[in-house]
């Protein structure tokens, strides 16, 4: 049986077996996972974060974005957050499928997690993952998130480079675009750019983005066509942001996630849905009586 030490050194020569297995160590807490965190040193590999509304492609985006650096050969991490079923708690993890042809790639390495019931869709093992994907020496690491919820904020709190991915049916709502998201993206991405309204709806967000102090570059990508990736790619590079200035906000934000889902760890959804609805029709059934004995 393999020791943390040995896994932690292995993970950081770059086998990819074994960093699938520190990976899974960690995502279930399996024993030794807590050694292995603590084992993990700061590293200087930004961290980019790809949000947005589902369906504006991206996966497909994601896919190109590789495609430009594996033909680089740079090697890439692509940690896929996929949604968890509200319902049944189940992961739909078919999304992956569209980024079949990288699995074969030997500077490639993709990993799906669920989102685990989070509120905004970044659970706390998202964090540790990414830890463990940056120790692991890759060249660009890719967290790519449901963009349901709170997401597309939460993702500020873990990339140190936020791509917001819109697509031009949501020209209607551009002055709708919520503040927070607004605040967070370090670049927009205006995708599906080959459609009707796309100039349009480019120009009305570059408007909106240069009444910030920092001006916030608005790409415009086909991503099924491969159409802009060069442009987005130069722009990730050029993308200036201070690690030093941002690094305590950053830190902050992920121990308080951290704390947060430490201190829920012995509540767990299901058997909270499994409590409820035993117990809800009762007469004398009260939410916050319930509530109380939970915690």
């Amino acid at each position: 049986m393999i020791t943390v030490p040995e896994l932690v050194r292995q993970v950081k020569s770059g086998n990819y077996r074994d960093l699938a297995r520190a990976l899974t160590m960690v995502e279930n807490e399996l024993a030794g996972s807590t050694e292995l965190l603590k084992s993990l040193r700061s590293s200087k590999i930004p961290v980019i974060g790809i949000t947005g509304p589902p369906g504006a492609g991206k996966s497909t985006l994601v896919n190109e974005m590789i495609n430009h650096w594996s033909a680089d050969e740079k090697s890439v991490a692509v940690l896929a957050i996929d949604p968890t079923s509200p319902f049944n708690l189940g992961s739909l993890l078919g999304d992956r499928i569209r980024m079949a042809e990288q699995f074969t790639k030997k500077n490639v390495f993709i990993r799906s997690i669920a989102t685990r019931g989070s509120l905004g869709g970044l659970s706390g093992k998202t964090i540790e993952m990414t830890d463990v994907l940056q120790s692991a020496g890759f060249d660009y690491i890719l967290i790519e998130t449901v963009g349901v919820g709170q997401s597309e904020v939460e993702i500020a709190g873990l990339a140190d480079i936020s791509i917001v991915v819109l697509v031009p049916e949501s020209g209607d709502e551009i002055q709708n675009i919520k503040s927070g998201l607004m605040e967070i993206a370090d670049i927009f991405v205006v995708n599906k750019s080959d459609r009707d309204g796309a100039d349009a709806f480019a120009n009305n967000l570059k408007n909106l983005v240069h009444q910030k102090s920092e001006l916030v570059p608005v790409i415009k990508t086909a991503a099924n066509r491969a159409e802009g990736i060069n442009e987005l790619i130069n722009a990730i590079a050029n993308r200036p942001y201070s690690e030093n200035s941002r690094r305590p906000f950053l830190l902050a934000e992920k121990a308080w996630k951290l704390i947060q889902h430490a201190r829920m760890k012995n509540i767990e959804k299901k058997k909270l849905l499994e409590d409820i609805t035993s117990k809800h029709k009762q007469p004398e059934f009260n939410l916050y009586s319930f509530v109380e004995s939970h915690i």
